[in-house]
């Protein structure tokens, strides 16, 4: 693989994993709701990324994983499984986007149920409320 290649490929995983590390950090430490949701957003799609760059094939010619004839030789066989991408991961991905699109939905249910009940986002103040309602 050329040096340029392998300089993208380590930059973009290098990214994405600073990019998990970064949203993780929104997720735990902000106390806003909104801001916990953009950050659990940020967090699904680098996660969707790096499984996309793990399962890319950094050997030129890429192929798609389909095969073109309907009886293929070895050869051609020993060709398609070295040249094709793998799918599974790419599968995976669509199917997280789908679930992190609807568990953000849900997420965002709740947070504008809370700001009815409570006026507020603020983890804390909520927090605050909720005690001061119990004693």
């Amino acid at each position: 693989m050329p040096l340029i290649e392998t300089f993208l490929a380590t930059y973009i995983i290098l990214a994405s994993i600073a990019t998990l590390i970064i949203s993780l950090y929104g997720i735990l430490y902000k106390p806003h709701l909104i801001k916990k949701i953009i950050a659990l957003t940020i967090f699904g799609d680098a996660g969707n990324i790096f499984a996309t760059i793990v399962g890319f094939r950094y050997i030129y010619p890429v192929v798609p994983p389909i095969l073109t004839t309907e009886n293929p030789t070895s050869t051609d066989m020993g060709l398609f499984v070295r040249s094709a991408v793998d799918p599974v991961p790419q599968a995976l991905v669509l199917t997280a986007i789908v679930i992190g699109m609807a568990v953000v939905l849900f997420i965002v249910f709740l947070a504008l149920q809370t700001y009815r009940i409570y006026h507020t986002l603020d983890t804390r103040k909520v927090a605050e409320q909720r005690k001061r309602s119990e004693q």
